[in-house]
């Protein structure tokens, strides 16, 4: 008979240390459509090691610190593993993560807090019953802090989505005369790419893709493919030029409403977990007034454009008590940091949405009904 799993009321000093070194070890990840995740094994003689996950498809944060462990030649016959979230149970793109604890020889796993996802909780159990000494609970309130927003996108049955704002220090995305290019900096436009090529999809509205005929494709600086693309979507129904990229792209969704919502679950029936908003000033202020928003990278040029395009426009907000906040956010990057001359800042949301939805509007003004905009502008970086 298995061992049993149990949520232990105390831990040692030296347990609290190792799995604050894991929660350390699971904000050098990004955030996207997988939750951050760290792991620590602390040996027994007090030596760390430590592992974390880097998205989707790469090694699990448990596996790169037990293979970490195994490159320095660590016995693990007696260590302790520390994991920020209920190791995984079942095949993804990757193995379940409870095989390679097994196959480790580790035995005694604690974990901070149970896997919300249903396809893969259960991995503690599995563990315990296969005779491992399991506890968890260790920085629980941590573990679900760090993954707040990941579980609100899962629960809802939609994507994690990144908004990205490229502005003037005055917060214009583009001048009077509507040029824009380039409001930021090279590297910033390179920090931009690099996000595009870890999600699954990159939205704007009919308006940038008119305004811009953008390509919403993941480059090098000389124009190089990167090796993982997103798939463009435009929200709206404006018709594009036939000889529009977007349009000569096979692999475009388009999405004929004006519903945030509405848009959110197609494109998690299209398999898309993390989005990334390219839109313009209208369609941030409909995905930010839906509360949908998750992640913000805010690329801040030093430059004064005066009259110009702001880069939100349309948010219901009445008062400064309304106003939706923003909180630092240190995972990947810190949450003030410089990319060439500019400053990049990097937010999560909290939960509660600003007011009401904006009105929907196409580019050329018509009203509309629903939570969602099309856009026109440009996408930025």
């Amino acid at each position: 008979m298995g061992a049993q799993l149990t949520e232990a009321a105390e831990f040692t000093e030296l347990e609290s240390a190792a799995m604050t070194a894991a929660l350390n070890a699971a904000r050098e990840g990004f955030r996207g459509a997988n939750p951050l995740v760290g792991a620590a094994i602390l040996t027994d003689d007090g030596q760390i090691v430590i592992g974390h996950h880097r998205g989707a498809g790469t090694p699990h944060a448990e596996v790169d610190a037990i293979t970490t462990a195994h490159d320095l030649d660590i016995d693990l016959s007696a260590a302790t593993l520390f994991v920020t979230l209920e190791p995984c149970s079942h095949y993804g793109r990757t193995g379940p993560c409870t095989e390679a604890i097994r196959s480790a020889g580790i035995p005694s796993v604690i974990f901070a807090a149970p896997d919300p996802n249903p396809l893969a909780a259960g991995g503690g159990e599995i563990l315990a019953e296969a005779g491992l000494t399991v506890r968890s609970g260790l920085h629980r309130a941590d573990s679900r802090a760090l993954n707040a927003r990941w579980v609100s996108a899962m629960s809802e049955g939609r994507p994690f989505v990144t908004v990205k704002i490229a502005q003037s220090l005055d917060g214009a995305v583009a001048a009077a005369d509507g040029t824009s290019q380039w409001i930021t900096s090279a590297q910033s436009r390179a920090h931009a790419h690099e996000i595009r090529s870890r999600v699954d999809a990159i939205l704007v509205g009919t308006g940038t893709a008119l305004a811009d005929d953008p390509r919403l494709n993941a480059r090098e600086a000389d124009g190089t493919a990167l090796p993982n693309q997103p798939r463009p979507v435009v929200l709206g129904d404006t018709e594009l030029p036939a000889e529009s990229f977007l349009a000569l792209n096979p692999d475009t969704l388009r999405l004929r409403t004006h519903d945030i919502g509405e848009a959110l679950d197609r494109l998690h029936e299209e398999k898309v977990r993390h989005l990334l908003v390219e839109g313009g000033p209208r369609i941030l202020a409909a995905f930010f007034a839906a509360g949908v928003v998750d992640e913000v990278f805010c690329y801040q040029a030093p430059l004064l454009i005066g009259p110009g395009r702001r880069s939100i426009e349309g948010l219901n907000i009445g008062t400064l008590s309304e106003a939706l906040r923003l909180v630092p956010d240190d995972t990947e990057v810190p949450a003030l940091s410089t990319l060439g001359p500019d400053f990049l800042l990097h937010f999560a949301t909290e939960t509660t949405p600003p007011g009401s939805a904006p009105p929907v509007s196409e580019s050329t003004g018509a009203g509309s009904t629903g939570s969602g905009s099309t856009v026109s502008g440009p996408p930025g970086p």
